[in-house]
């Protein structure tokens, strides 16, 4: 049985969670394969906003197992707050949250280690959410990090011990004067250790070997943006994982041929949090109205997101680095009211004009080109059907399509999961 995959094609904020629950009905698992408590999925249904860390978006069905896999990193602290927070609905979600053995864990001195980090940078800090999601990912390359698995051993508090003291005398050398009180945050983390351990540990990888033998249906759930992938995303100001399609192979152990279709997510428009290049950002009305009908800040930190136009030259990108087959556009609803809508469709790039992702995007290497398309006034977030889509909004559609050369089908035009149109 082909594993289908899920993620976002921008910097993230796209919308994945409202997506996968949408979906999950159609499947028996749902794994989660990159990325950190730095993503935030938000949900919404039944007058209800949820907004997760860690754990799959599919934890809300009955039926559906949630897989957290061997290339996400795991807060405890974090994620006993979740599974907290899932106690107010009366979940069961011991007999259908599972935990990758593989997966590294978050300590206390990782998220030290990030502040201390981007304190030491100035002006030149990249944007860190200051959760550690950083320094677990270089332990985890340099062959020192913590895995789930070690909790079943014995002596896992001496190997958490000798990393971190190794952490503090690297605090050290940051001397960013940082303070903080390590015996108070281990505290915390050893009480939610014991959470942790109260769930299920397997080996991931074997499992989704099985269930695909039996037939069962996967959806693998990526986190952040492809244009914050660590190889493919706008570096350095990307996050610590390969948030695109090829990270779905290596943070769950799926092998390439078992993918069969790519789920890409994109806002009608583009948005971006912390630092970095951004081509079509606005800093006019129009920016500030997307900001303000949108809701446009962090799920996970609250921060402001920066809001453009929707930008081709990348998304095409993202489509062509993902291997695409179906797109589905979020935050329609969002564009209601502009009488004019800009498509950013070339770069004016070193004196030429380009329709490609170049290799520097800075604000002085890349100017947008535009294409310019009628706005449509009606509200959307009422809407159920293809057929109720207002002309201008189809035509929208159909030219991104055409540059795209992937079928859209779905089109959101609300926050919750039934104001979503399949097409």
């Amino acid at each position: 049985m082909a594993v289908n995959l899920l993620l976002g094609l921008q910097w993230g904020d796209e919308g994945k969670g409202k997506i996968v629950d949408v979906l999950t009905k159609d499947y028996n698992i749902i794994a989660r394969f990159q990325g950190g408590p730095n993503a935030g999925h938000t949900l919404e249904f039944d007058g209800i906003k949820h907004v997760l860390h860690t754990i799959p978006s599919g934890i809300f069905h009955d039926k559906a197992i949630n897989l957290v896999g061997n290339g996400v990193v795991i807060d405890p602290v974090i994620f006993k707050k979740e599974l907290d927070n899932l106690n107010k609905f009366n979940l069961d979600y011991k007999s259908k949250l599972l935990i990758s053995r593989k997966a590294h864990l978050i300590l206390p001195t990782h998220r030290i280690l990030d502040a201390a980090s981007e304190a030491s940078k100035g002006k030149a800090k990249i944007g860190s959410t200051l959760k550690g999601i950083g320094p677990t990912y270089m332990d985890k390359t340099g062959r020192n990090g913590i895995r789930v698995g070690d909790l079943e051993l014995n002596d896992w508090k001496e190997r958490y011990r000798a990393l971190a003291n190794k952490h503090e005398a690297m605090i050290d050398f940051y001397d960013s004067k940082i303070e903080y009180d390590l015996t108070e945050l281990e505290n915390e983390f050893f009480e939610a250790v014991k959470v942790l351990k109260t769930l299920t540990f397997i080996d991931s990888e074997e499992y989704l070997h099985q269930a695909q033998k039996e037939g069962k249906t996967i959806l693998a759930e990526g986190a952040q943006g492809s244009l914050l992938d660590i190889d493919f995303g706008t570096y350095p100001f990307v996050t610590s994982s390969n948030t695109t399609a090829a990270g779905a192979c290596t943070g769950l152990g799926i092998a390439p041929n078992k993918i069969k279709d790519v789920f890409g997510i994109f806002k009608a428009y583009t948005t971006r949090v912390g630092s970095g290049p951004f081509p079509t950002e606005l800093f006019d009305q129009d920016g500030e109205t997307m900001a303000q009908v949108g809701h446009e800040f962090g799920a996970t930190t609250g921060r402001p997101r920066r809001c453009g136009w929707l930008d081709l030259v990348a998304l095409k990108y993202a489509v062509h680095v993902n291997g695409v087959t179906k797109l589905m556009m979020m935050k329609g609803d969002v564009l209601s009211g502009f009488k004019t809508l800009k498509i950013c469709t070339a770069y004016k790039y070193q004196g030429k004009t380009i329709t490609h992702l170049p290799y520097n995007i800075e604000p002085e290497n890349v100017t947008p080109v535009y294409t310019e398309m009628k706005g449509w006034s009606e509200d959307l977030t009422g809407m159920t059907d293809p057929s109720q889509l207002p002309k201008e909004l189809n035509e929208y559609i159909s030219f991104l399509e055409k540059e795209l050369e992937t079928p859209i089908t779905i089109v959101s035009v609300g926050p919750d999961r039934t104001q979503t149109i399949h097409r």
